[in-house]
């Protein structure tokens, strides 16, 4: 891995726990030589994590829309900060740039990133990691509700296993490193529809 996309909030979040997460991702990969790709605001978890990979020497590539460069305030010290036009061509940017995908605790837009990854893997348009670092157990519903789709026969057990999660930063890259793609077809009952 060369390249990580990060996701994440543009608010630091109700607990000082998130910053602190950030801070240790930020340094797990600069330890192991991966340089950040994020959405390139210099706000909330997202200029916490490029401050932070930026201070301890590594690599960051911003991806921001034009219409969001002032609301995000973009981030003027970046090794890299891509103006693009709008969401879609930011999201596509993102996912070219990177070799995985890690979503920190965040709001809807995190998620909104979160799924189209997933979404992608899992109809085999990507062979990337995807994982939730689950900060002080911020996506444990999340990771229950995946596991009722399962039950529900809306997803299939290889497919959520395609998010990985870990409550700490290390863990999470360790299973990354790790990481084989599924070659599962997405579809269930196929034959009977």
């Amino acid at each position: 891995m060369k390249s990580l996309c990060i996701y994440c909030g543009s608010s630091p979040g109700a607990s000082p726990v998130y910053a602190q997460a950030a801070r240790a991702l930020a340094q797990a990969m600069v330890d192991d030589n991966i340089a950040l790709v994020y959405g390139g605001g210099n706000v909330g978890l997202m200029g916490i994590i490029a401050d932070e990979v930026l201070r301890l020497g590594g690599q960051v590539t911003g991806v921001i829309p034009q219409a969001l460069l002032e609301k995000e305030l973009g981030h003027a010290g970046l090794t890299r900060l891509h103006i693009v036009k709008d969401m879609h061509e930011r999201k596509a940017m993102m996912a070219d740039l990177s070799d995985g995908f890690i979503a920190m605790p965040g709001g809807i837009g995190t998620l909104e990133e979160l799924f189209e990854v997933f979404t992608w893997a899992q109809l085999g348009f990507h062979q990337k990691p995807i994982g939730l670092l689950n900060v002080d157990g911020f996506y444990d519903g999340l990771i229950q509700f995946i596991q009722h789709m399962v039950s529900q026969r809306f997803l299939k057990d290889e497919q959520a296993g395609l998010l990985m999660h870990e409550p700490q930063a290390e863990e999470l890259l360790q299973r990354f490193r790790s990481f084989v793609p599924s070659q599962v077809p997405k579809w269930l009952d196929r034959d009977t529809i």
